[in-house]
């Protein structure tokens, strides 16, 4: 397990590159959370420095400060990562990124009413200096949709849609199992619920693109 550091002002700033001055900047602007105070020393950790070189590598990307600030406000105010991923079993992978490689996922695209979006989603959660999100899948998916052109505001939107169709399946599947099994075989019957939707997901397609033949 790798201990946890902390850190005196002049030393973080060294480290991140920057100077004691930029770094009382930055925490005026909030662009970072406060630190531990000890008498009248403050104490930064490890997820500080991890943010000083986020807004390092975004300003070298072509960020604003302003738009940086409102990066850190959504994530600062973000759902920590228990909450995100619960108690519940899942056969999501989480993906643990930093905002710098969160941004490089969707270039451009990261900004604070697409990160509020996610966030809320429950896409997306917050573990100390990084990132989480709680599905590799839908991160990868998300990301090729993005890379074909389609706006990530869009992509977004259109996982808030779904979503409201699979909470009514999962639903019905699980009013099925319970009404001649026991909530213990919920688990262990949730691939099927998974293939069959998969598979209807997949003639629609079929139907939808017939139509479009039909119709050129």
């Amino acid at each position: 397990m790798t201990e946890k550091r902390e850190y005196r002002m002049e030393e973080l700033a060294r480290l991140a590159g920057i100077t004691a001055r930029t770094l009382r900047f930055y925490r005026e602007r909030k662009l970072i959370p406060p630190p531990r105070r000890e008498g009248r020393i403050a104490w930064y950790g490890d997820q500080h420095l991890a943010r000083l070189r986020t807004i390092s590598a975004l300003l070298e990307r072509g960020h604003t400060l302003n738009g940086i600030a409102e990066l850190a406000d959504a994530l600062d105010h973000g759902r920590d990562v228990a909450d995100l991923l619960g108690a519940a079993p899942t056969e999501e992978e989480p993906v643990r990124l930093t905002p710098e490689e969160l941004a490089g996922r969707f270039e451009g695209q990261v900004t604070p009413e697409n990160l509020a979006a996610a966030l809320d989603l429950g896409y997306l959660g917050t573990d100390g200096g990084e990132i989480v999100h709680i599905s590799r899948r839908l991160l990868d998916v998300s990301s090729a949709l993005v890379r074909e052109g389609i706006p990530l505001a869009e992509v977004l939107a259109a996982g808030k849609q779904v979503r409201e169709h699979v909470d009514e399946l999962a639903e019905m599947f699980a009013e099925l199992v319970l009404r001649h099994a026991h909530e213990d075989d919920l688990q262990r019957l949730r691939p099927l619920a998974r293939s069959v939707v998969e598979a209807e997901l997949s003639l629609a397609l079929d139907r939808r693109l017939r139509k479009q033949g039909e119709q050129d």
